[in-house]
């Protein structure tokens, strides 16, 4: 019995450990419509999942009618047939109850992995489409947190929560209608004896909220340290920089708080579950007093006896767990509340109805843009931020009236001091951002007017910083052109002047970068953006400082390259060492949001301004 009666633990925990801020949360209209209809597509295995709970509900009550038939019928009248008879059909109802155990799994395991599929897919799409406005503000841990532990407390909604209600709803209706059946005394005893379960629950339930709540944060910090000693630029900066025994101590500490927020954890669980069993065992002992002395009285028999006994090992489980129903739905639908957090985010930057492809001769034109970077009201989410950022002010626009014309086959350069507004220029060509005022044409059209798929495809860009996947040389540059076969990829490579460099390597194509290409030299990595670029053959070329913090020899080739890659198209280039934009047909002089200069470079050397200024800090040092 006492084993039976303990079993009101393995339903009651799950709710107790939950944040008790969870029971007064007030859910967004219309969150459970929603919910229901992500149940929809899963409407057949849910009303198999149901039923086969139900059932197994029922069969986990009827033997204990059996056993009394069996003791009364059988033991005491003396009839052995009856006694076999009621036996085999209790092992009937042991092995259909297995059989429905493993179709209810088989239909939760259907029904909670394909609805995290489902959501999982939407979302890393919708993620996928927002602005870099997204991406720039929104911590990276967090958003992924939304795709892994929200989609997954999303999920229980419709197989643990929804199994467990049904379960113990069902269970505990069949379980009070028999023992009322059978004794109505000794059920009333029963469910006087709910308080002593009850208050201990609620009292040991807040303070494992709150345990729980200090150690998810204290693993999250944990976490954030290796992930960021783990990555290739952490490991580096502490091996150059860090002290590793401070590190260690550091870590350890983290590590020994988690363990013991561990052991609080476990024992208050375990001094919960003893004074639970305790409890029952009590329990127990009291229904065979008051019913042994009933029975012996012949008040009611032996048989009724022990399957009310039996029953009231049932009961005392389901009630905690109903009790604690709405946290745990709440809980579900909370997760699922946080999904729609970010579903619910609109992309700012989308094809608008009659968007055309670009075609012609791609020319790029900005005509008086005006540019500020969104604030996080718009481009993000509080819940995504660190809470310093939500404390910002409005920013400033840092594009002012910034107008001038690319066409095929030339290159214009745009230099100035840092922040003056070069990279935000570049960032509106293959609308990453739009204009506040003003517009920016491609191929003579606003770029708002294109289709974003036509518009990118047409753009290129390589970066000072070229990233590149943690996969393969083949896989890096198939991301711009995944048809391309291996012979359109070395000749994208010996553009670049780096085929050779592979060829020489055991896997060649094959050969894993590292993570970010940290397996390569920069100057390596920069060619191998450059052959992506290639590879891809945009006609608009974006170079943001595609030189920047190499070595000569490995500008010289990156030069090359780059001069490969600017032929017949148009070339958009940002640069600092102006000896790489001295051939460019024009060049803006960008300062403080605006174009300050423009010209040829011996125009400008002439004007005697900025970029004479500029041309001789950097020569006469």
């Amino acid at each position: 019995m006492m084993r039976g009666a303990g079993a009101g633990g393995r339903y009651g925990m799950g709710g107790l450990a939950t944040d008790q801020s969870i029971r007064n949360h007030e859910l967004s209209k219309g969150t459970v419509r929603r919910v229901l209809a992500y149940g929809a597509p899963f409407k057949k295995l849910i009303i198999v999942f149901l039923t086969t709970v139900v059932l197994g509900s029922a069969l986990g009550v009827a033997p204990a009618l059996l056993f009394k038939e069996i003791i009364d019928g059988g033991v005491l009248g003396r009839d052995v047939s009856l006694i076999i008879r009621l036996s085999l059909v209790v092992a009937g109802m042991a092995v259909l109850a297995a059989l429905l155990s493993v179709i209810e799994r088989w239909c939760s395991a259907r029904i909670g992995e394909g609805l995290i599929l489902h959501l999982r897919k939407q979302l890393f799409d919708h993620v996928q489409r927002m602005s870099v406005a997204f991406f720039s503000r929104s911590n990276t841990g967090k958003l992924v947190s939304r795709l892994q532990n929200d989609v997954s407390g999303a999920q229980q909604a419709f197989t643990s929560t929804l199994s467990s209600a049904v379960s113990n709803v069902s269970t505990l209706v069949l379980v009070v209608i028999t023992m009322v059946a059978l004794s109505w005394q000794l059920t009333l005893a029963a469910l006087i004896l709910l308080p002593i379960f009850m208050i201990p629950a609620r009292a040991v339930g807040k303070r494992l909220a709150g345990l729980t709540k200090n150690r998810m944060q204290q693993q999250a910090e944990m976490t954030a340290t290796m992930t960021e000693r783990f990555s290739v630029s952490g490991a580096l900066l502490v091996q150059l920089f860090g002290n590793l025994d401070t590190e260690n101590e550091r870590f350890g500490a983290q590590a020994a708080d988690v363990a013991d927020s561990g052991v609080k954890i476990a024992m208050t669980s375990r001094v919960f579950m003893t004074a639970m069993m305790l409890v029952a065992s009590l329990a127990t002992a009291m229904f065979y007093g008051f019913g042994g002395v009933a029975a012996a009285r012949e008040q009611i028999t032996l048989g009724t006896l022990t399957a009310l006994v039996a029953l009231l090992a049932r009961l005392y489980g389901p009630l905690m767990q109903v009790a604690n129903l709405r946290v745990d739905v709440m809980t579900a639908l909370v997760s699922f509340e946080r999904v729609f957090e970010i579903l619910d985010l609109p992309h700012p930057i989308t094809d608008r109805e009659g968007a055309v492809d670009v075609t012609g001769p791609v020319t790029v034109k900005f005509r008086d843009v005006w540019f500020t970077y969104p604030d996080a009201k718009v481009a993000s989410l509080p819940s995504l931020e660190p809470a310093a950022a939500l404390q910002e002010s409005a920013g400033a626009p840092v594009l002012r009236g910034i107008s001038f014309e690319a066409s095929p086959g030339q290159t214009v350069a745009l230099v100035g001091a840092s922040g003056g507004g070069k990279t935000s220029i570049t960032n509106l060509i293959a609308r990453l951002y739009d204009v506040d005022s003003g517009a920016v044409e491609v191929a003579g059209t606003d770029v708002r007017g294109l289709r974003l798929a036509s518009l990118r495809q047409c753009v290129g860009y390589v970066t000072q910083d070229a990233h590149l996947f943690h996969d393969t040389i083949a896989a890096n540059l198939r991301y711009a052109k995944p048809e391309a076969s291996d012979q359109e990829l070395f000749a994208a490579l010996d553009q670049a002047l780096v085929g050779d460099l592979v060829r020489r390597l055991p896997d060649g194509l094959e050969t894993v970068v590292g993570e970010r290409g940290y397996r390569l030299s920069g100057g390596e990595r920069q060619r191998f953006a450059i052959a992506r670029l290639l590879l891809k053959a945009p006609p608009v070329i974006v170079l943001d400082e595609a030189t920047a913090h190499l070595d000569s020899g490995s500008e010289h080739l990156v030069q090359e390259a780059l001069d490969v890659a600017r032929a017949g198209r148009t070339a958009i280039v940002i640069a600092h060492r102006l000896s790489t934009v001295r051939d460019a047909d024009l060049i803006l002089v960008v300062d403080g949001g605006r174009v300050v200069e423009q010209g040829t470079h011996d125009e400008l050397i002439g004007v005697g301004g900025h970029y004479a200024r500029l041309h001789a800090r950097q020569f006469t040092q």
